[in-house]
């Protein structure tokens, strides 16, 4: 039966609860396993330190891993001690297809990329539920072409893909869709499905292998597994294929069910499974000339690579496809199987099997409706549901002891060198890494990166904030931080400098969870934050050489942005003194005063810490801008990084004083600056007396820097408020130019990372013979910088972008909706700083959302990803996006950052236009109801049965719903900016009543019904056993409690499809402007 759970509650947050009181482990089996384990820094054990070339693609296949494993839609325990993976063969490739391919850093002409196309279709926090895409063709697999041909291609060349090979022509290819659901009341019981579909207009034969083995952790001689035996799988049934048993001393035993799969027709008979065994060894003969110490290992089309007495420590169902030719064009196969206990019936019931399926996926969609519960578009609320899919699947295993990483393991043959690849990471002794963290992309970045971290808390937040939480509590713990209080950034160098983002992030997942569930973790706060005191102090005594507020701090993330390398020493001599570091410190000390000033609430001690970072953002502000000024200079000083000529920071090398240069460069470095801005309520200082006091004590003691620095001294802001910022109105108002410019920053796809201005006017530097050069470029690097596979010398960047949108919403809190600038430069459109916002979201959005002649921009043109049935459904969330064309660029897996894209889908999707439209057309959403019928409105009180076909509009309809009726074997919207910066009812309230008109938004585009004016799902809560009458006219869909909710959805907003109607259902956004 399914699982009971509370009025209000859906049954994904009921086992969220469940796993949160530790009464259920829900998550202790997930997609932890990685893509890509070989040529990582973890398995690198030579003198030199390429990763790259020590442990290869082909080496992979005959040798076992140290620290991990890999696979194709990879399924682990937390520990990934039992993996399960699935492997395919179609008679064409010389090697088993179990791994994902990808070319390495070096044979790239744009560093490493994945050369294979699978989608993140689905997943719940629990994973209860997760559905993964895999298109396998069905010709020999490139993979000498691919390796050849980017070679020859140079770095101003596009990357050579698979689909560019041709394979997928005349759709000669199988979808196989994989499928992952968890039992009703066991977490520990996993059933699987695999649904494989011949695309092709000819049979074509197919072998698929369900895949487990046990990690090899008993090779090693390490203490831990002294006292354990050796793990074992086998054949349980000595006159059956259908069971295979587990017995390993940490799960007891388990076993792996097959059912057969059905026939093509009813005519056919069953394909039947069949057991194979070998051992998870390294093939030393084969790699080493070595005699094996198993004489069991996988070698393929070798007999005695198997064990023919059926046990081993890695094993696999054998299902063939290959009768007739194989599986008929346009048919499908299915392969069921479940991991229980022993105890568990040894036989699968077929139909009970899909019903939980088919639970399973009903709850995904009404999980997925309380997080947004907005009349979406079925394009965005596919993009934000496939988002959240990957950010999901993009969880992994880490595993990283750095003493036996550095100084080897008991067992190994050979010790590593001591002080290899120059002493990488010899300095983080302490780390001691076991957990489940969230990838950038499993397969080209298979490593926690910290800055990436914090930024994929926020869409994490939204769905699980638990274990978004987690993340950034993880990495300031004592095995994660080193003592000096520096965060480790990630394998390749745990030392390089990452911007400071996670008191950023800490204080908006607080947010997030305060206004999406109601709850104020303060522990959580109050916990990082201490550690975060350790990582503040770490920045002031290690990037600030001088002493003098003005800082340096290597690339910084941000790759090749400057002209010279900027984690290495300048070939100029002297020090980089850096607009985007003293920006993001200043940006740093603000939220540390933000968040003392939240945990003043309950405890006054941290009072006196919220003004110690009060004073030392006003003195970095007075040396960012005032540098070396005399006490009464009001006038910029030329020791600055702010240039009054240009009206815009910049870089600037230090040879100490007075010598000094400037690097005009206009990049993300000079927009940087306006993330450093926080405003502060009057109730504020009411409320915090000996806040008041030191700030009042030290606006009098040091009027000079305080007047020079706070915006707000002479004149308060709408309702009394002070600004906090580096950026005075008239340095606002002239970065602004340059950045809405589309001649400059501004792209139709979001913010560039380096102006268009350098496209004509580059900026060369000579230096001692040498020619240096920053150009303007929409796409890929041209340069090996930082390994050449990513640029931000032109490119849109979905984290740089979310901070400028955020910090746009924080000064329109203070300007409120009087300062208005052009937007774009020279279009005549005036528009306050929310609305400028509003439309970089929308740019953004514009990525993913096919335009009214079905194209992507993220697609980049290609006509088989935009235009075909079985492709343009799904969609890649690329790393980075071409400036110009929004082409997806780098990882295309990068579902961590750029999966921010669906909480700018929650804030502004009901507004978001079609791309290439002008700003004051239709929405998606009014755009789609006017093209099913001329107009019509759905009110409160016109919710009827006759309505129940509107309903359908809103209904999920994700890619590959799968078949329905399966053949079964003859055996078995608010206030924007508020609602965006998660501010509380009684904030925003409290910045309504401080000056702003027009706070709800009655009778407006988006009616909030009177009793529930809170559209977060902590008041809008849906009952999960609704009335069987509440379906009626939404024929074939059965999950009664979506159903409520997209009732209630309705309810809650007025759609109109004609905007010229006098009523003011018609949807604008700027009549839906960000009243604060």
């Amino acid at each position: 039966m399914p699982v009971e759970y509370k009025s209000g509650e859906t049954a994904e947050e009921a086992r969220l609860l469940e796993f949160k009181n530790r009464t259920k482990h829900w998550k202790h089996f997930g997609p932890y396993l990685s893509e890509r384990s070989w040529a990582t820094v973890r398995e690198d054990y030579s003198a030199s330190g390429d990763a790259w070339t020590d442990f290869t693609f082909d080496q992979s296949r005959s040798r076992v891993y140290r620290w991990s494993e890999d696979g194709i839609a990879g399924v682990s325990d937390t520990h990934a001690l039992v993996c399960l993976s699935l492997a395919f063969w179609n008679e064409e490739d010389e090697i088993l297809k179990e791994k994902l391919f990808g070319v390495t850093g070096p044979q790239g002409n744009h560093g490493e990329d994945v050369k294979e196309i699978y989608y993140y279709l689905d997943n719940t926090p629990t994973h209860s539920y997760m559905k993964y895409l895999y298109k396998y063709p069905q010709g020999k697999f490139p993979y000498e072409q691919l390796v050849e041909e980017n070679a020859k291609r140079s770095r101003e060349e596009k990357e050579y893909e698979l689909i560019d090979t041709g394979i997928f022509n005349e759709n000669k290819y199988f979808d196989i869709v994989f499928e992952m659901a968890k039992d009703d009341d066991d977490p520990e019981e996993l059933y699987f499905r695999i649904t494989a579909y011949n695309r092709s207009s000819s049979p074509a034969p197919l072998h698929i292998c369900p895949t487990i083995l046990f990690r090899n952790t008993w090779s090693w001689g390490i203490q831990e597994e002294k006292d354990h035996e050796k793990p074992n799988l086998s054949k349980e049934f000595k006159d059956s294929d259908y069971c295979i048993k587990l017995d390993h001393w940490k799960f007891g035993n388990k076993r792996l069910i097959f059912a057969p799969s059905p026939g093509f027709n009813d005519d056919s008979l069953d394909i039947e499974p069949k057991l194979l065994f070998t051992d998870n060894e390294t093939n030393t003969e084969r790699l080493y000339k070595q005699k094996n110490k198993s004489k069991y290992y996988i070698v393929d089309e070798k007999k005695d690579a198997i064990n023919p007495e059926n046990f081993g420590t890695k094993a696999c169902g054998w299902f063939s496809f290959n009768e007739n030719g194989g599986v008929p064009p346009g048919d499908y196969v299915t392969i069921r199987y479940k991991l229980c206990s022993t105890e568990k019936e040894n036989e699968i019931d077929e139909e009970a099997f899909d019903n939980l399926f088919e639970r399973r996926q009903g709850e995904a969609d009404e999980f997925y409706w309380r997080v947004t519960p907005l009349p979406l578009s079925d394009e965005l609320r596919n993009v934000q549901r496939q988002a959240f899919a990957g950010m999901l699947w993009t969880k992994q295993y880490y595993h990283f002891i750095h003493d036996y990483w550095y100084h080897g393991d008991a067992a190994a043959p050979i010790k590593p060198v001591p002080d290899r690849a120059n002493g990488r990471n010899k300095e983080w002794k302490h780390l001691y890494i076991d957990d489940i963290l969230s990838m950038p992309d499993k397969w080209e970045y298979p490593f926690f990166a910290a800055w990436d971290t914090a930024f994929h808390c926020i869409p994490l937040a939204m769905i699980d904030p638990d274990f978004s939480k987690k993340q950034l509590d993880l990495l300031t713990r004592e095995w994660y931080m080193h003592p000096n209080g520096q965060i480790p950034a990630y394998e390749w160098n745990f030392g390089d400098v990452n911007p400071p983002v996670h008191a950023w992030a800490a204080f908006r997942i607080f947010k997030i969870e305060r206004k999406m569930y109601g709850i104020e973790d303060i522990d959580f706060l109050e916990r990082v934050f201490q550690k975060l005191l350790l990582n503040f102090t770490w920045w002031v005594n290690r990037k600030d050489a001088d002493g003098n507020n003005v800082f340096e701090g290597g690339f910084l993330g941000l790759d090749n942005i400057g002209i010279f390398n900027r984690s290495e020493p300048l070939p100029t001599g002297g020090v980089l003194e850096q607009a985007d570091s003293t920006g993001w410190m200043a940006f740093f000390c603000l939220q540390m005063l933000n968040i003392a000033l939240e945990l003043a609430k309950k405890r006054h001690v941290y009072e006196d810490i919220a003004s110690k970072f009060f004073e030392h953002f006003l003195l970095i502000s007075e040396a960012m801008t005032f540098r070396n000024s005399s006490k009464d200079e009001a006038e910029v000083t030329v020791k600055s990084l702010w240039n009054e000529e240009d009206q815009f920071y910049y870089d600037a090398i230090s040879w100490g004083d007075p010598w000094k240069q400037q690097l005009p460069i206009r990049s993300l470095v000079g927009l940087i600056p306006l993330y450093a801005c926080l405003t502060l309520e009057p109730d504020i200082l009411a409320k915090f007396p000996s806040f008041k006091k030191r700030l009042d004590w030290f606006i009098d003691k040091r009027r000079d820097i305080a007047e020079r620095n706070i915006a707000s001294m002479e004149s308060r802001g709408v309702g009394e408020r002070l600004l906090l910022a580096l950026v005075d109105k008239h340095r606002l108002i002239a970065i602004l130019e340059k950045m809405l410019d589309e001649d400059e920053f501004l792209s139709p796809y979001g913010i560039r990372s380096l102006s268009k201005y350098h496209e004509k006017h580059p900026f060369e530097m000579n230096v001692n013979g040498k020619d240096y050069k920053v150009e303007y470029l929409s796409g890929e690097s041209d340069s090996g910088l930082f390994g050449g596979n990513s640029s931000w010398r032109g490119p849109v960047w979905f984290p740089t972008n979310f901070l400028l949108i955020e910090s746009l919403q924080r000064f329109y809190l203070y300007y409120g909706p009087s300062l208005k600038v052009e937007c774009p430069k020279g279009s005549g459109q005036m528009l306050n700083l929310a609305q400028v916002a509003e439309e970089i979201q929308q740019r953004l959005i514009h990525l993913f959302v096919p335009d009214k002649n079905g194209e992507r921009a993220c697609n980049g043109g290609d006509d088989l990803t935009n235009h075909d049935e079985n492709f343009r459904d799904c969609v890649f969330f690329y790393e980075y996006f071409d400036g110009d064309t929004g082409r997806g660029l780098g990882a295309s897996h990068q579902c961590g950052w750029t999966g921010i894209v669906s909480k700018l889908i929650q804030d502004v999707g009901v507004l978001c236009r079609f791309p290439k439209t002008p700003r004051s057309s239709n929405s998606i959403v009014s755009s789609n109801i006017e093209a099913e019928e001329a107009q019509y409105e759905i009110m409160v009180d016109d919710i009827d049965e006759e309505n129940g076909r509107r309903l359908k509009n809103f209904l999920p309809k994700s890619p590959f719903l799968g078949v329905l009726g399966r053949r079964r074997s003859g055996k078995s919207m608010l206030n924007l900016t508020t609602q965006a910066l998660e501010m509380t009812d009684e904030e925003a309230k409290t910045v309504g009543k401080n000056g702003f008109p027009g706070l709800s938004r009655y009778n407006s585009v988006a009616t909030v019904n009177s009793d529930n004016a809170n559209l977060s799902r902590q008041t809008t809560k849906s009952s999960a056993h609704s009335t069987t009458s509440e379906a009626e006219g939404v024929s074939g869909h059965n999950n009664l409690g979506l159903i409520h909710q997209i009732r209630q959805a309705m309810k809650n907003y007025k759609i109109k499809g004609n905007k010229d109607d006098d009523d003011q259902g018609y949807i604008s956004s700027d009549e839906l402007e960000a009243h604060t």
